[in-house]
């Protein structure tokens, strides 16, 4: 990976580009919001740090990102101060803050009007690019509403118009087809026999699932458009085959150039959600090289769109992270430092790396850990029988096990360390480009994000929430019930603290409330 900065900007430049500059009415506007999931402060200095160490770049070097940091985003979701993916998405996309788990309906559980939705319904033309299954939360927080993120069978049909407002969506790029094959389809993550990809096409979807396909798309392309290109999620960077699977940068740079071409003669533009879906996922494994190789990615992605930006003025680019996952801390007791250069020679994921170990027999994932993981894999010449073991025990435990086990021998000979194989609380970056983006500044709250989304492209969410009053909510046969909330609300009682008879109590100014229960702080 040496010289992996030198080309980051180049690669992400030399991906398809529009011809030119498109010189429309001021009133026309373009909106990308990009989400880099599970991505924290932390994160993007593992990854300057790499860049700066590997490439020999000055200390004062800057990512495409930090160029364009203008803040922080406030995480926490309704019901706890530790957010999950479908909440962080759902905020964005509502401007509502909601429980976790939530899919586009608010902490009542009725649906929300999206600003995806609100721009289609504006005549806006709407995508979504992302490297998650097309119907993980993210994407589908935006143009999908059930009470719960696993209904995915039916986030799937709402994708492709079985819903209450049609078809919304124009362009979708991802992975996740499973969910769009019945369930006598060799592969398929449904329980009926519900072929939706058909159904997509009955809705007058074209479809494309290979490489190939997707390399043949031309700007003319018709709309509606839908892309899936595995099974399930998409490869990891670190992972992917180039001449399978096109990458988030390629993706975004394709439906950009889709878009802009089909509202060359609209007075509205688009607006589109880009995701670095398995930023989040890497976190989740504990596994720093394939979050690097995400995280770089996504910088590829940025700085793809942002010449976009600079090309067609009228287009404003939001970009910040729904959460962090992980816990990444760079450095690790006792000693003050760090060392990027164990992620130099790593070459597969965790999540690769253990789908081999695990389907061997028991016997032989010593030999193979010894002999091709640790020196092949990882890239370590002098493993410890204390760090083989560690991965082989992991292997025979289970998948999370196995990944968590590989992704921390490498991240402490790096000295790295992870505080959770979940989320934290941690405020975000805020990152903005475009004019229109400059009341993003400062430390916010993610409805704000959302808030501005809306307000951005001008489209009332309120007349969506109200057409989607009778929108199906619930998957057939699935089984869910809400975690109890665990956040902690703040009151100030000082207008009435003598009926608690404590007005000399400092402390009896600030009561929580939890379930309509007094307890002080």
């Amino acid at each position: 990976m040496a010289g992996l900065a030198a080309t980051t900007v180049a690669t992400a430049l030399s991906v398809e580009q529009d011809s030119g500059y498109h010189y429309i009415t001021p009133q026309k506007r373009n909106l990308i919001m990009m989400v880099s999931d599970g991505f924290g402060s932390a994160s993007e200095s593992m990854a300057r740090g790499y860049v700066q160490q590997m490439d020999n770049k000055p200390y004062e070097w800057l990512s495409v990102l930090d160029k364009l940091y203008v803040g922080l985003s406030r995480t926490k979701s309704a019901d706890t101060l530790v957010t999950d993916s479908a909440a962080g998405a759902t905020v964005f996309s509502c401007g509502k803050k909601t429980y976790n788990g939530a899919i586009g309906v608010t902490s009542d559980e009725k649906p929300c009007g999206t600003v995806l939705e609100a721009a289609k319904d504006a005549g806006y033309t709407t995508a979504l690019v992302v490297t998650s299954r097309i119907t993980h939360a993210t994407p589908a927080a935006f143009a999908a509403h059930v009470v719960e993120r696993g209904m995915e069978e039916l986030i799937a049909q709402q994708l492709v118009g079985n819903n209450t407002l049609g078809n919304k969506v124009d362009l979708m790029f991802g992975g996740g087809k499973c969910f769009f094959q019945p369930n006598s389809t060799p592969g398929s993550c449904r329980s009926d026999s519900m072929d939706v990809w058909a159904l997509a096409k009955d809705s007058g979807y074209t479809s494309v699932s290979s490489r190939a396909e997707f390399d043949m798309l031309e700007t003319s392309t018709a709309l509606p458009l839908i892309g899936l290109f595995t099974q399930g999620h998409m490869s990891y960077n670190i992972d992917r085959n180039p001449t399978v699977e096109p990458s988030l940068t390629e993706m975004a740079m394709k439906a950009l150039n889709i878009l802009l071409e089909h509202t060359r003669d609209s007075p509205t533009g688009f607006f589109i959600m880009i995701e670095g879906s398995r930023i989040d996922m890497a976190g989740h494994d504990n596994d720093p090289t394939a979050h690097l190789h995400d995280i770089i990615e996504y910088w590829e992605t940025v700085a793809a769109v942002q010449g976009f930006v600079d090309r067609h003025p009228n287009t404003a680019m939001v970009s910040t992270s729904d959460h962090e996952t992980g816990g990444l801390t760079l450095g690790i007791d006792p000693e003050y430092v760090w060392h990027p250069r164990h992620m130099q020679g790593v070459k597969k994921s965790a999540e690769v790396i253990c789908a081999e170990l695990r389907q061997m027999l028991p016997d032989k994932r010593t030999g193979f850990a010894q002999n091709i993981v640790i020196p092949e894999y990882l890239g370590i010449t002098n493993a410890s029988n204390q760090s083989l073991a560690q991965i082989v025990n992991g292997a025979a435990k289970g998948e999370v096990e196995c990944k968590h086990a590989v992704g921390h021998v490498v991240s402490k000979l790096a000295h790295l360390g992870w505080s959770t194989g979940g989320h934290t609380g941690a405020d975000v970056g805020l990152y903005a480009y475009g004019k229109g983006t400059e009341s993003l500044r400062g430390n916010i709250e993610n409805t704000q994000v959302g808030e501005f989304l809306a307000r951005y492209l001008e489209v009332d969410l309120d007349q969506i929430t109200r057409r989607l009053e009778n929108e199906t909510t619930t998957q057939p046969g699935y089984v869910w019930a809400r975690n109890l909330p665990s956040i902690v609300k703040r009151e100030d009682r000082h207008s009435n603290s003598h009926d608690h008879g404590c007005n000399d109590d400092p402390l009896s100014h600030h009561i929580i409330d939890i379930y309509h229960q007094n307890y002080r702080l």
